[in-house]
């Protein structure tokens, strides 16, 4: 480990400032370094905080971070404290920051976090879909045809998917959905999470896609889509699955991870086969 500074990744409100943790007031007001995806929201954080951020404050965002980011690492070696923060959420989460981690861990530098709110974790759990698997995508391609062929990629997956979208992309994003996932698959669009006019509308995907053309949704959009489920001709049977999570039982493994194990192999629902053995 490298002698000297340290980065850290600070989680800021999606937009209800009272969601902001102790430990961001602490990191913005006493790092030496403070890299921010905007400036300007940076200091109207920290003035509704009412923290004072004493340390340098330099821009960091995605035009930039590929240039700065051995600035950064130079300030690190300096000895310097360098805490990152985005417009909302957990810098490199969709956000800037990646980059920075990945070139600071190279260099022997400790990264740590002062967690906060998650558009992903927040629109997952309000979306009233299992939450037990799930894989963030982050943002579909722009292009058309590009983002039908990424969904045909997805069509099949078990888990439950969470995206992040423009909001003037939406409706297409949603008709492209409703097309490759089929019309009655169920989805959750959560629309500026934790802020006044928070929004979260649910239903098949293609209610969704007619709600969203005919009412054009603004702000920050997180959509939440259910897994595909297994055809009766690929999911075992009830007494094969039983079977199976005795033997991982039977290889000293608990109960609860025999479960999980047979679940994610055949894609099915932890909570379907836990049923089936208990």
């Amino acid at each position: 480990m490298v002698d000297g500074g340290r980065l850290i990744l600070v989680g800021a409100p999606l937009g209800n400032i009272g969601d902001a943790s102790t430990r961001l007031r602490e990191a913005l007001g006493s790092a030496d370094v403070v890299a921010a995806e905007d400036t300007r929201r940076l200091a109207r954080l920290a003035r509704d905080l009412d923290v004072t951020v004493s340390g340098r404050v330099v821009s960091y965002f995605e035009g930039n971070e590929e240039r700065r980011t051995p600035e950064l690492v130079e300030m690190l070696r300096g000895g310097a404290v360098v805490a990152i923060v985005t417009d909302g959420g957990m810098p490199s989460v969709s956000d800037p920051g990646y980059r920075l981690v990945r070139a600071a861990l190279d260099a022997g530098f400790p990264v740590t976090a002062a967690p906060g709110p998650s558009a992903v974790t927040t629109a997952l759990a309000l979306s009233g879909l299992p939450s037990d698997r799930f894989c963030f995508e982050g943002f579909l391609p722009r292009s058309g045809s590009a983002r039908r062929s990424r969904l045909r990629e997805l069509a099949q997956e078990p888990r439950t998917l969470v995206f992040f979208e423009a909001p003037h992309r939406i409706s297409d994003t949603l008709a492209d959905l409703s097309a490759v996932f089929g019309t009655d698959r169920e989805a959750a669009v959560c629309r500026e999470l934790t802020k006044t006019y928070e929004e979260v509308r649910r239903g098949g995907l293609a209610a969704l896609a007619e709600w969203s053309a005919a009412s054009a949704p603004r702000g920050e959009i997180t959509v939440v889509v259910a897994g595909a489920v297994p055809t009766a001709a690929d999911r075992p049977s009830d007494e094969q699955l039983k079977a199976e999570v005795a033997e991982e039982e039977a290889t000293g493994v608990s109960r609860r991870d025999a479960v999980t194990a047979v679940a994610t192999l055949h894609g099915l629902r932890r909570r379907e086969v836990y049923n089936l053995v208990v």
